[in-house]
């Protein structure tokens, strides 16, 4: 991942605070599902911002798509070698 500013992992955090909030009265998959789909929309409306029109958004949807799709499977992919890196410090398995 590219350098990210003073705050970025503050911002992460809160995110994941509200996730584990809603964990005490939703299932992990109701609220992974209801985090990905406020991503989409949230940077859907980043996206249109940098456009003047539905249409000049329109000529750029699959570069947008390949743009963000990537930046979140590198995020993903980050992540999860994390875990798999570091499992048994993270998830402290019943042995």
């Amino acid at each position: 991942m590219n350098e990210v500013d003073k705050k970025f992992y503050d911002r992460v955090d809160a995110h994941i605070n509200l996730s584990n909030d809603q964990l005490k009265t939703e299932t992990r998959g109701k609220v992974s599902a209801s985090m990905m789909y406020s991503v989409a929309r949230f940077n859907a409306w980043v996206s249109a911002c940098g456009w003047n029109s539905g249409e000049e958004m329109r000529s750029r949807r699959e570069e947008t798509l390949d743009y963000f799709v990537t930046e979140y499977r590198k995020m993903l992919e980050e992540n999860l070698d994390d875990y798999i890196h570091n499992f048994d410090d993270f998830m402290e398995p019943k042995k």
